[in-house]
């Protein structure tokens, strides 16, 4: 009876007259990449689950999206009072396998950081390249994002989460008629439009996945205590209903591989394997630019002894540049409904070695449910005859966790304490707050300066005319005034009593005698 693995690799299934033939995956090439198509109900996420089963088992970590839910089970060994036992048995018994029930070690992840411990990556390691594709923007709003990047670095201002970023944008519109002569035209609209996408970038929630602590890769690439490769299972059921923020993920997270791991030639196994399922939504409306990166990822990372296994329904959705290097394969049912189908059913059969026995084409459209034609790389790495191959039961449960078991299995993880509890440091926000603060409070202290010199200057202008001061009065000054005012009086009185009595005589007479009285008072 055949285990998980055998002395060349992993035990995929039976294949050959009466399925009694092993097919096997050699460890060797596991780094050759590698695809998993079929339509929906097919048996995908089986196969997806025995090859990181075998992985584990051989001491390789593998990191993969569960975007269903069904792929916690491994997490907890399979039961034989099941529902699917018996039929797994039976397969078993059929392609010459030892069916025994275990767990895997597994660690559970999650962007949003309620299914396992939270993933966060800074705004400056995800880059402009990759935000602008998770952001949808045009051209030249990516030239405007790429100008933010330069500055922030120019300046030392981290970027960390998405706060940073919309600070940093902030300011490059403020300065963007000095910005525009030294890298050309910054338009105030095209930041307005980068800080909208923002807010929809926001409101899929990944403000959580932008931030410290940042994952750190060595994390996901150890082994268990029992020398088994790390499970990482990356819960995306909630993380779909944003399927660029998915993508995007993912490809930062390859790329992140890509860049740290250091060359290791062709090793006798690999280091780490990467499942990207729902590979579709990476390429789809992705400009040529972005494919062009994934295949340039692609063709070197195996260097550095990583496998990467793409699943998707169909092998028409994988670019012709990347599919070409795809050395081991799965391929379950395909149905072909339309045209198109049939014209993507006969590219499907074209990419495989020919069996003599059976039409490649046609067996792509009978395999049942749990049976797929494969190929993998044989010997110098030259790919093998198609085969139809009945794949192996899983050893692990098939389907989901409890909240409960998934709980346990989290909080017994060694990750918590470093991820679950996020980190501000001080970064571009904080600096550029400090500094827009730092402009106000000056601005508002010269404002305060210049208007008490104002009021000065008009006070030291005003005193020439003793304005608001009152003539000071003394006695002597009072009693001319009274006199002045009583002479008149009285000599208003005089002509007038002159008059009366009509003589000159009599007229000064009058005058002379009221003078006299008047005067000696």
């Amino acid at each position: 009876m055949t285990g998980v693995l055998t002395d060349k690799g992993i035990f995929v299934g039976g294949g050959g007259e009466g399925y009694a033939t092993p097919q096997e995956m050699l460890l060797k090439y596991g780094n050759r990449h590698g695809l998993i198509a079929g339509a929906t109900g097919t048996g995908k996420t089986v196969t997806l689950q025995i090859l990181a089963e075998a992985f584990s088992s051989a001491g390789v970590p593998v990191f993969m999206s569960d975007v269903k839910g069904d792929l916690a089970g491994l997490a907890m060994p399979g039961s034989a009072t099941a529902k699917l036992h018996d039929a797994f048995q039976k397969r078993a018994d059929t392609i010459g396998y030892e069916l025994t029930y275990r767990d895997y070690p597994v660690t559970f992840w999650d962007l949003f950081g309620e299914q396992g411990h939270p993933v966060r990556t800074t705004v400056s390691e995800m880059g402009p390249l990759l935000l602008s594709r998770l952001m949808g923007l045009t051209d030249a709003q990516e030239g405007v994002l790429n100008i933010a990047f330069h500055l922030a670095d120019a300046e030392g201002l981290a970027l960390l989460d998405l706060a940073d970023l919309r600070s940093m944008l902030v300011y490059v519109g403020e300065n963007a008629d000095t910005l525009s002569l030294r890298y050309g035209n910054v338009a105030t609209a095209t930041v307005g439009a980068i800080q909208r996408q923002l807010l929809v970038l926001e409101n899929q929630g990944a403000t959580k996945f932008f931030g410290e602590p940042a994952l750190d890769l060595a994390d996901m690439m150890t082994l268990a205590p029992d020398g088994r490769g790390r499970v990482n299972i990356l819960a995306a059921d909630k993380l779909m209903a944003s399927p660029r923020l998915y993508a995007t993920f993912l490809l930062w997270l390859l790329s992140e591989l890509f860049e740290e791991l250091p060359e290791v030639g062709d090793p006798d196994q690999p280091r780490f394997v990467f499942f990207f399922d729902e590979a579709h939504l990476l390429f789809d409306d992705a400009p040529k630019a972005l494919v062009d990166k994934v295949e340039q990822v692609a063709r070197l990372i195996r260097s550095k002894g990583v496998g990467v296994y793409f699943i998707t329904q169909n092998p028409a959705d994988v670019p012709e540049g990347i599919l070409g290097q795809l050395g081991n394969r799965v391929q379950h049912a395909l149905r072909a409904f339309t045209a198109k189908d049939q014209k993507d059913l006969k590219r499907a059969a074209e990419n495989y070695r020919p069996n003599p026995r059976f039409e490649t084409e046609e067996a792509i459209k009978e395999v049942g449910t749990g049976e797929a034609v494969t190929s993998f790389l044989q010997a110098k790495g030259v790919p093998g005859v198609v085969e139809r191959t009945l794949v192996r039961p899983p050893q692990s449960r098939l389907g989901t966790l409890a909240p409960d078991e998934r709980r346990v299995v989290v909080q017994s993880s060694p990750y918590g304490l470093k991820y679950d509890k996020a980190i501000d440091r001080e970064s571009a926000h904080e600096i550029l707050t400090a500094r827009a603060t730092a402009a106000a409070n000056e601005a508002a202290e010269a404002e305060a300066r210049a208007a008490e010199e104002k009021r000065e200057r008009e006070f030291q202008k005003a005193r020439r005319y003793e304005s608001g001061k009152s003539p000071k009065v003394t006695k002597s000054s009072t009693t001319r005034r009274s006199s002045s005012r009583s002479d008149s009086v009285f000599e208003a009185f005089g002509k007038s009593l002159a008059r009366q009595i009509g003589n000159q005589a009599g007229r000064q007479i009058v005058r002379g005698v009221l003078g006299s009285l008047f005067k000696s008072r």
